[in-house]
């Protein structure tokens, strides 16, 4: 799959704007937008295996899509959902914990980059990766 690799953050775009929706105080934001984000997605068939290592902590997931699992955002807020093909492009939807208020997420390769999408509260940001 075209996902496979490992990704190394290039640029953001509405990133910060998006951490403040999401409720991340001002230095987390300053320092998220500046994290150094690596991620080595592995697919086997429906099962994916992610490791997300930056400057803040390393952390690796394995999940299957379309089944549901658990998982910590950087800022500790705690969300459950699934990730699902739609074409080319994973989508994730994940529900906080904390409020019941709804995340997603895409991940999909647009020209040579990744390109992540997160849509929450209206608010939309893309972080972009190069292969590494």
């Amino acid at each position: 799959m075209a996902l496979n690799g490992t990704w190394k953050i290039d640029r953001n775009e509405n990133y910060e704007k998006f951490m403040e929706a999401m409720g991340v105080n001002l230095m987390k934001r300053k320092l998220g937008a500046h994290d150094n984000l690596k991620i080595t997605i592995q697919q086997d068939g429906n099962k994916f295996n992610v490791k997300e290592a930056s400057n803040f902590r390393t952390i690796e997931i394995e999940f299957t899509l379309g089944v549901s699992f658990e998982y910590s955002l950087a800022d500790g807020t705690e969300l459950t959902g699934s990730w699902n093909m739609e074409g080319n492009k994973l989508v994730g939807t994940f529900t906080r914990k904390d409020n019941g208020k709804v995340l997603t997420a895409h991940r999909e390769i647009v020209g040579d980059e990744l390109v992540q999408t997160y849509i929450y509260e209206g608010v939309e940001s893309k972080r972009i990766f190069k292969r590494a």
